[in-house]
């Protein structure tokens, strides 16, 4: 990164409301705007305004995390269930799939019961 990259980076790691035009970020640069769009196609470039986004929230982050698990209860949100295992790490992508010959047969009616229970559950809540 150069000296008028990392320039543009600090401003564009700025949150919207406080963050500069791209026409304003290119002449504190002085580039022009078709620059700073050129470098924010960059691998590099992203990957370091990433990083300066990291830095400058590094402090707010553990507040954020820590309420993951209070918004996904009260939101009844899975996606945000999800998230909180996620950064916690208890849950991962990765899925295991072990084969048994097929010799394992599916007992429909007692998903079946399984849904309508679970379908149950939530109703009363």
């Amino acid at each position: 990164m150069n000296e008028k990259q990392l320039k543009a980076i600090q401003y564009l790691s700025l949150p919207a409301s406080q963050r500069p035009t791209i026409e304003e970020i290119a002449a504190e640069c002085g580039v022009s705007r078709s620059t700073i769009y050129d470098w924010k196609k960059s691998p590099a470039f992203i990957e370091e305004l990433k990083a300066q986004i990291v830095r400058n929230n590094i402090d707010t982050l553990p507040e954020l995390v820590a309420a993951l698990p209070r918004i996904a209860m009260e939101d009844r949100s899975a996606a945000m269930a999800k998230l909180a295992l996620q950064v916690n790490g208890m849950l991962t992508e990765r899925v295991d799939v072990q084969g048994n010959g097929g010799s394992q047969t599916t007992d429909i009616e007692a998903l079946k019961a399984r849904i309508q229970a679970l379908k149950d559950r939530r109703n009363e809540a």
